[in-house]
């Protein structure tokens, strides 16, 4: 888990943490009716274009949605804990476009590896011929951090909670 600057805002601080230790996403596609369609994504960070990494297959219907209508959202948030309040949960609702990788591209090339720091036991996956890396380049999002800490964030600051710190 990357290591918070000193001055960096607790908020900022939450959402690093939240996205560096969380794995799966919720994630929300149009399908071509129009009708909202949610599934579940294993995702990494690609910190050189700060982007979102998703691998996922041709088959799927959040495949087609998203290669038809590329803006989707991802929720990432905390896993429940027993006995704790479900209504406070840290959670991060990310917008963005979803842009599907040129196998062996330079873009394709760093998913690949972000996603595989990530989830190293796929690699297998990866060579499969309907399998495909996408990139979500996102745009805002919206943060709640617990009751009474709601916040929401530009491009520019997403890009520098999704690029390592100096």
């Amino acid at each position: 888990m990357p290591t918070p600057t000193p001055h960096e805002p607790r908020l900022t601080r939450d959402l690093r943490t939240l996205l560096s230790t969380q794995r799966i996403a919720a994630l929300g596609t149009l399908g071509a009716d129009g009708t909202p369609f949610v599934s579940m994504v294993p995702f990494a960070l690609e910190p050189t274009s700060a982007c979102v990494v998703i691998h996922v297959s041709g088959l799927a219907a959040h495949t087609r949605n998203l290669q038809d209508a590329p803006q989707v959202s991802l929720l990432v948030m905390q896993a429940e804990v027993a006995g704790e309040p479900v209504h406070a949960l840290p959670r991060v609702t990310l917008l963005g476009r979803a842009e599907v990788l040129e196998r062996h591209s330079t873009a394709w090339a760093a998913a690949r590896a972000a996603y595989l720091a990530r989830f190293p036991e796929v690699e297998p996956m990866t060579q499969l011929g309907d399998f495909m890396f996408v990139a979500v380049h996102v745009t805002d999002a919206r943060q709640v951090a617990g009751f009474g800490a709601a916040r929401s964030l530009d491009a520019e600051t997403l890009a520098s909670v999704l690029r390592p710190l100096a």
